[in-house]
């Protein structure tokens, strides 16, 4: 069955009222609990003083009750009289200031001393609950960014890190070109990070894609370090961490390389926007995940009331959409869903950041929505561990992700439009997509999307050329074959070691930021493209549409070449959404894929199969009714309503 749980903090609450949240838990169907992931102070009161005596009762009550107990390591916020004994271990900001505590994140993962402390609270918990059956399974730490800490150990593990890479400090100089503004180094002691207030874009490139992927590098250390710990002394439970779509994300590929599962932080929106070209679905976020293990997932934090911390309030979840976004994430693959959180708190900062049960303590509108999920959770075990089969995949990069916020292309350019895009016209067709990293293999795709490869990643060339010359369809856009490895730029007419696949060359680039250019189609199709245009003129390759506009009139915009037995797709522009379904609808038209073409606007729909029987997750992520024929039959949704149909193929 679909699991669901919920967050619980009993350190926030009077013993009084566990007993009766365990007892209304196991009422309501909640399967598992997250447990202390900010406890540090109780467990270790004093320095080396543990007190394990009020999580063993809590957690003896949720076994009691059959409930299954997802413990954390405390690690995301040491108590004070650490910080008080050990100053130096606080995070240290740009400018070289330790920085303020009060919030939470704001230890170093580097330092030894906070690693001192790191290591005995999580081995002494692994110890003290490695016979209890009860703790199914560890979350390390919370929410790890690739944090940028500018403090002496740090900077130490920077440089060794840079050694390691380059040998020798002439090595380093010739990748990064630091001949120019003369800031070659002779010496490592030298090396620094990027410290003050300039823009990461007016710094090296290649120095600063180097100090992305340290720091990506230091916090799966710090990740590795604890997994490690857990498996030695509490053998036998699953461990992973969770993430989101923080400022400084880690390599998710790398992160969870050596975890048992990805686990994901899920905060849908509540205010619908009302501009369609937005792209707000988490079906991509959702897929993203699938894709970093192509193995389940867990939600470790799903929406269940109105946000409200970092910024004001925000509108609550409309009725439909608690059931709905949990159902969403287990159509696209998570096989876990829990609740942030059990009970909203009436104390810190975060008492405006809603759960199931409010300020009130009178179950409401959430709470019972919930409550029905949990017995539609039920229903849905036939369909766990099914599979989802993707004809299409998304290529995404780390590295890309990392250039781009270091040199931002034009305004209003990012990198993660145009997979947004694609992957939105392509599940409008209702076709399941997987969004891969660009190391996988591309065996069994029809159709793989490859947008701005930007930055040089070791074979994905030779695999996307090779692919096609099998017979698959490729799709490659804007600032593809830019930057080798170390984020410096090719010397090579664009799109550089990708011309021979798609038949074309950029005689000239125009970033127009917010202005609008129209293409024109051989069918008369006229559409706008916006941000960047790429003057293309074709060796080989078929066009499909012209700039119809500005000065570059007349020039090549968009085109098709055969590649063996594959075509290769080059889109020279960023376009809006339609333009995006026009070429989803033509390739998959070629690639003779099973597509549905009159799925309502914001209709999602994931299959799941499982030998000879499939079954159509069929959602309507939007605030008004839907009605529409799938397979001759009349299907109705209500807002966020999820309908399974079942069949056999």
């Amino acid at each position: 069955m679909m699991k669901i749980g919920v967050d619980y903090y009993p350190e926030h609450w009077d013993i009084s009222l566990w007993a009766a949240d365990a007892d209304l838990m196991q009422q309501t169907g909640v399967k598992l609990v997250r447990l202390a992931e900010f406890a540090w102070c109780r467990l270790e009161p004093q320095d080396g003083v543990f007190d394990f005596a009020w999580l063993d009762e809590a957690i003896d009550l949720f076994a009691e009750r059959g409930i299954e107990v997802i413990l954390c390591t405390p690690t995301s916020c040491p108590p004070m009289w650490l910080y008080e004994k050990h100053p130096d271990i606080v995070h240290v900001e740009k400018d070289g200031t330790p920085t303020n505590l009060g919030i939470r994140s704001h230890r170093c993962v580097t330092n030894p001393t906070f690693l001192h402390y790191a290591d005995r609270i999580t081995i002494t918990m692994a110890r003290h609950y490695a016979d209890n059956p009860a703790v199914t399974g560890w979350q390390i730490d919370n929410e790890l960014e690739a944090y940028f800490c500018y403090c002496e150990h740090c900077i130490s593990k920077y440089r060794a890190w840079l050694q390691k890479k380059y040998g020798a400090i002439e090595n380093l100089n010739k990748a990064y070109g630091n001949v120019v503004w003369s800031g070659e180094y002779s010496a490592w002691s030298q090396v620094k990070p990027p410290y003050g207030s300039l823009p990461h874009a007016w710094q090296n490139p290649a120095y600063m894609l180097d100090f992305y992927r340290f720091c990506s590098d230091n916090v799966i250390d710090f990740s590795e370090r604890q997994a490690a710990q857990l498996r030695e002394h509490c053998p036998g439970r699953p461990v992973t961490t969770n993430v989101w779509f923080c400022e400084h994300m880690p390599d998710f590929y790398k992160q969870f390389a050596n975890l048992d599962f990805i686990s994901y932080d899920n905060y849908p929106a509540t205010r619908l926007p009302e501009d369609t070209e937005s792209c707000y679905s988490h079906a991509f976020h959702l897929d993203m995940m699938r894709g970093v293990k192509r193995r389940p997932f867990w939600i470790m934090e799903q929406l269940s009331g109105g946000k409200g911390c970092w910024a004001p309030m925000e509108k609550p979840p409309l009725p439909g959409m608690i059931k709905g976004y949990a159902l969403q994430a287990f159509a696209h693959g998570a096989d876990t869903v829990v609740h942030f959180r059990w009970r909203t708190s009436n104390i810190g900062a975060e008492m405006h950041w809603h759960g199931l049960l409010d300020h009130s303590n009178v179950p409401g509108r959430r709470f019972h929505e919930f409550a029905d999920l949990c017995k539609m959770a039920n229903q849905l075990e036939k369909w766990q561990g099914s599979e989802i089969r993707a004809d299409v995949a998304i290529l995404f990069s780390f590295d890309n992700e990392y250039a781009f916020k270091i040199q931002p292309q034009t305004e209003g350019y990012y990198y993660l439009e145009q997979l947004q895009r694609l992957h939105r016209a392509f599940t409008a067709l209702g076709l399941n997509v997987d969004i891969i990293g660009q190391h996988e293999k591309l065996d069994g795709y029809k159709i793989v999307c490859a947008p701005e490869m930007y930055v040089h990643g070791d074979g994905v060339a030779e695999r996307l050329e090779d692919f096609a010359r099998q017979g698959g369809t490729v799709i490659l856009t804007t600032r593809s074959g830019v930057k080798d490895a170390h984020n410096n730029t090719v010397m090579a007419q664009l799109p550089g070691i990708y011309r021979e696949m798609t038949g074309v060359h950029v005689v000239e680039y125009a970033p127009i930021g917010w202005e609008s250019v129209p293409v024109i189609f051989e069918d008369g199709k006229e559409l706008n493209v916006k941000q960047w245009c790429d003057i293309l003129e074709a060796d080989t390759a078929q066009v499909l549409a012209r700039y119809n506009g500005d000065y570059f009139a007349g020039a090549v915009a968009i085109t098709c070449n055969a590649y063996g037995k594959g075509q290769v797709y080059y889109i020279g522009a960023v376009g809006t959404q339609s333009l995006y379904d026009r070429m989803a609808r033509m390739t998959t038209e070629e690639a003779a894929l099973p597509v549905v073409f009159d799925l309502p606007e914001r209709v999602e729909m994931v299959t799941r199969t499982r030998d000879d029987e499939q079954a159509r997750f069929v959602f309507n992520n939007d605030d008004k009714p839907k009605a529409f024929q799938l397979d001759g039959r009349e299907i109705r949704l209500a807002p966020f309503e999820m309908r399974v149909i079942e069949t056999n193929y």
